[in-house]
């Protein structure tokens, strides 16, 4: 492993993946335990508010979620990938992360309707809100490991377990008539747990992704004839 970044002093490319996988997964759970303060709040405060002004507030707060996790995720990531554009990969995260917000909607309103052809219009929706950062990040990722493609699915699995143990915690604590600091409590509580999951999820998924990548650079040049990893999607 490159000796600056995330994985300074590892001796061994075992010992620089526990490295990028600690890294990865305090970093991760910090960002995304404190970005998603906004939506937990914004959902609490938009109760009040008339549809379509309660909607775009949690989509804003979306927004900074997904900027947040992004920032967390590029620190990390160009620790072993230099050539990753932050920027750029906080930009899809944050734009993802508004149509998750989206398709989550569209989702309780289909289901809700309590039709066959609206229960299959929530199943697609949920399909596509569970690959939505995923693929987004898959755009910049591609361009710096091979078979980026997998991310989507390591993101899908990891937010899938991460959201089930967010609805398993809160949905039992969130009652009606309940105090507003109760709720946003219950929400911060399990949107820490929510974190925690997802990023030692994604933190597996990105450690098998870049150590092909990082174990080519410290064997060194090429020897005539052989063929160094390249990028695929």
């Amino acid at each position: 492993m490159r000796g600056g970044g995330t994985t300074r002093g590892a001796s061994t490319p075992i010992e620089a993946s526990r490295v990028v996988f600690r890294s990865w997964t305090w970093r991760v759970s910090a960002a995304e335990s404190v970005g998603f303060l906004a939506p937990a709040i914004a959902g609490v405060l938009s109760l009040g508010l008339a549809a379509p002004a309660g909607v775009a507030t949690v989509l804003l707060a979306g927004a900074l979620e997904g900027a947040v996790l992004g920032l967390a995720q590029a620190s990390v990531l160009r620790g072993v990938l230099p050539g990753l554009h932050g920027g750029r990969w906080t930009a899809l995260t944050a734009g993802a992360a508004v149509a998750a917000y989206a398709l989550g909607f569209l989702m309780s309103q289909l289901g809700a309707s309590g039709s066959p052809l609206g229960f299959v219009g929530a199943a697609a929706a949920g399909l596509l809100l569970l690959g939505t950062i995923g693929g987004a990040q898959w755009l910049e990722l591609r361009h710096h490991v091979p078979q980026a493609v997998r991310w989507i699915g390591w993101t899908a699995v990891a937010w899938l377990a991460a959201l089930g143990t967010f609805l398993a915690i809160a949905t039992p604590l969130w009652h009606p008539g309940q105090s507003v600091i109760n709720a946003v409590a219950v929400g911060v509580a399990a949107g820490i747990a929510m974190a925690v999951v997802q990023a030692a999820g994604t933190g597996l998924g990105i450690v098998r992704l870049v150590s092909p990548v990082t174990a080519a650079e410290d064997v060194g040049p090429c020897p005539a004839g052989s063929v160094r990893p390249t990028m695929k999607s």
